[in-house]
């Protein structure tokens, strides 16, 4: 295994992490700015407001693209498992 081949997992595993995180992320993040604009809106500065609606809709996310996160993972789990006969010469 070279350093090529090392750097080249590295590099396949982060966008798979990426690629997997960000619908959680992009949720979370666009449920906290509604939250947030509705808090500015109505004045209610209470910081515990956006816990509980950000849970639920990274709960509902993870349910509708669970499948599709976990098909992913088990996609590289099963490239790198056939490749590694390559990686230990």
């Amino acid at each position: 295994m070279t350093e090529a081949d090392v750097v080249e997992i590295s590099y396949k595993m982060i966008m798979l992490i990426i690629k997997c995180s960000a619908p959680l992320l992009l949720v979370s993040l666009i449920v906290g700015l509604i939250i947030s604009i509705f808090q500015t809106v109505t004045s209610i500065q209470e910081q515990t407001l956006t816990f509980v609606p950000k849970l639920i809709a990274i709960f509902v996310t993870l349910l509708l693209a669970g499948g599709w996160i976990m098909n992913n993972c088990k996609d590289f789990l099963t490239e790198l498992c056939q490749s590694f006969a390559a990686y230990v010469n």
